[in-house]
Formats: structure tokens, sequence, C-alpha cells
């Protein structure tokens, strides 16, 4: 269900412990994600499994499923041993998280779900209040009225810094938010210090810059160029339509990142965190770099749309996470280079199943029309 190839020292297996009679049961820590089906949600579920936890995952109810990500992690919830459990739920909805809490009473709770698209936030600005703002209140409440005391981490993003006033970005660099996305991020971060300072929970904020992988969906800038680069190199696709190639960021691994998280989880104190490489690169560079990994002149194919720039754009984010290394002994491990050359490499494999699969179409196709004549 879940690899094993992690290193024994990465493989800690946290423990609780209730009283069976006059024997201690040692029981694995149990955690909920919401957010769960999501890129980070999913590299943290597998994080966590490997570390024994019982997972829960926090999923919307709807006429189809939406677990991509996920389903190789999936057991029948009949067989046994099954750690990974699936429940309904929304950021939305107040009563079904309390129920959610007060059947599971979870150890850590990992507060990941979002509107997280910064372009798509402008189109539906009170959606995505509601959701990535108002949703981590109704959950932070939820768990205050539930009486319980679980660890609680907030997803925070460097969206929240916008309009820099500094480079690099800290803990204590003031935040210019300049979208709607990330002004409900800032609600959110404050609202998880507000219950920390005021309840004594431990919560912890983590203000993590752009972070991508092989699992980031196709309509976030990073995946939309890596995957229009394999489906022009294989005829699939003829052009690249962009905003704003000038915009540079920090862009680091999401399995890392997510490692990072339960660290802050599992230190000492609670505190809050900026994740980051400490290095910037633009849009252009990444285009750059995944086009060149395929041998392709970038500039023969992608063109630029107006309506892909944002009303009021993020032009430099770098962050400067010397106080996780510090405290943490959290390191990225993966350079820009790598990590744009892995996700070309990942889709080029999609195109090519896209390519044979179109094929085989095309073959149908005929034998169909001939064949009958």
């Amino acid at each position: 269900m879940v690899s094993k190839t992690t290193p024994p020292q990465k493989l800690v297996m946290l423990e609780r412990g209730t009283m069976v009679g006059n024997r201690h049961v040692h029981m694995a820590k149990t955690a909920l994600i919401s957010g769960i089906t999501g890129q980070d949600g999913s590299f943290l579920a597998e994080l966590l499994l490997d570390k024994g936890y019982e997972v829960y995952g926090i999923i919307r109810r709807s006429s189809s499923f939406n677990t991509d990500r996920i389903d190789h992690l999936y057991q029948d919830p009949h067989e046994k041993d099954t750690r990974l459990h699936l429940v309904y739920g929304d950021l939305n909805d107040s009563s079904s998280l309390n129920t959610i809490l007060r059947q599971i009473h979870p150890d850590e709770i990992y507060n990941l779900g979002a509107q997280s698209h910064v372009r798509v936030s402008f189109d539906i600005p009170e959606y995505t209040g509601e959701v990535t703002g108002l949703g981590t209140v109704r959950l932070l409440e939820a768990v205050r009225e539930a009486g319980i005391r679980p660890r609680f981490y907030q997803a925070s993003s460097s969206e929240l810094y916008g309009k820099a006033i500094e480079t690099p970005q800290t803990e204590k660099t003031p935040f210019h938010p300049r979208s709607p996305y990330a002004c409900a991020k800032a609600y959110a971060y404050y609202i998880t210090l507000n219950y920390r300072e005021s309840y004594g929970m431990f919560a912890c904020n983590g203000i993590l810059f752009n972070h991508e992988s092989e699992r980031r969906g196709e309509t976030f800038v990073s995946r939309k160029i890596t995957r229009a680069a394999t489906r022009i190199k294989l005829g699939l696709q003829d052009k690249l339509y962009m905003g704003n190639l000038d915009a540079q960021r920090d862009w680091g691994y999401a399995r890392d990142y997510v490692e990072a998280m339960w660290l802050m989880l599992n230190a000492d104190r609670a505190d809050d965190y900026v994740i980051a490489t400490g290095e910037t690169h633009s849009v252009r560079e990444f285009i750059e770099g995944a086009f060149g990994h395929l041998d392709l002149d970038w500039q023969e194919y992608v063109e630029i749309d107006p309506k892909y720039f944002r009303p009021a754009e993020v032009d430099f984010l770098r962050g400067d996470a010397s106080k996780a290394r510090r405290e943490l002994g959290w390191e990225p491990t993966v350079s820009f280079d790598q990590l744009v050359k892995l996700m070309v490499d990942h889709d080029l494999l999609l195109a090519q199943q896209e390519a044979e699969a179109s094929e085989m179409n095309h073959v149908a196709v005929a034998v169909t029309r001939w064949g009958s004549i």
C-alpha cells in the first residue's frame, strides 16, 4: 500500500497509549487531512502512512470521484489493518467538521483544503474567501467546541507577501496580499495565530513558497508548461498560451515541503515557519528548462494571451527558510533544474500514452469505416 523504501531513520512509529485492563496498549497516532486529494494532501498521506499513522482524509460528496492522486494508497475499508480512511465533509459546512472531529479525535490536523488557484480567485472571490479563509476558522472552532487538543497545521502561502517590501521574505516580513486568494490566506494565517494565543492551541502556519510536482494540477502554471511541452514534442499540441513570463518565484518540490509540515507539528512548541529554497527563477526560465529538456526552442511555440495576466501581479518572491533549517532541521533536496526535468519526464510518459491511445482510436475508426464496405 505504501512505499517501504524510506530510510529507517525516517520511519518513525509515533505512538499514543491507552489502558485496557491493567495493560498499556500502544496505538498509532491519528491524523486528519483536509484537501487530501490535492497535490500536497497525497504526498502528506504517503508520508504519514510510512510513519505508521492512521490517516483520515476529508472529501466532498460528489457524483464523481476525484481521488486519482491517492488511488495507489487506497484499500477496501473492509480489509484488515486498513489505515487510510476517507470521510465526507466540507470546509463550508461546520456541522460536518464537528461530526468528524468528535468521531475521530485526531492527534494532528493538517488543513490543506482551499480554492488555491490564484488567477481563478479573481473570478470567484467570494467562494475563495468562504473556503480558503472562513473554512479555516470553521475547522479551528470545531476543534475548540469538541474539547480536543490536536496539533493543527494551517497551509499558508508566499502569496501573502504579494508586493513584498524586502527580499528575501522571512517570518517577520509584512504581508501585502495582491489577490482574493492571498487575502483569504491572510485571514486564515491570523485566525490560526489568534487561536494559538487565545486558547493555547498547538497551531502552526507553514508559509510555503511555490512547490510543484508531477501531481500538480494541470491548470497551474508549472504543470501547464510541462504538459504542453511534452504534448508539443509528440505533435499532440501546437501552441502554449501564457501570461506574465517575467514573474519570478522560489520553486521547490512538494514532497520536500510536506515533510516540513510534519516537522512543525512534531516540534517542541508551536510556531510559524517559511518553507522555501532561497532561489528565484522566472516563469520564462521554467519554460526554457522544460522545452530545453526536450530539445525544443520554446520561442517557436509560446504565445502571450492577455487573459492570463492577473489584475494585480506579484512580481518577485524569494523565501528565507533559515528558521526552519535551524529549528526543524528541514532542508530542500530537489533543485530547480531537477524539479523541471522530473515533471517533464513524468508528463512525457503521459503524452506518449495519449499518442498511443489516439493512434489506436484512429485505427479502430478506420477498421469500422472500411470494414463495413
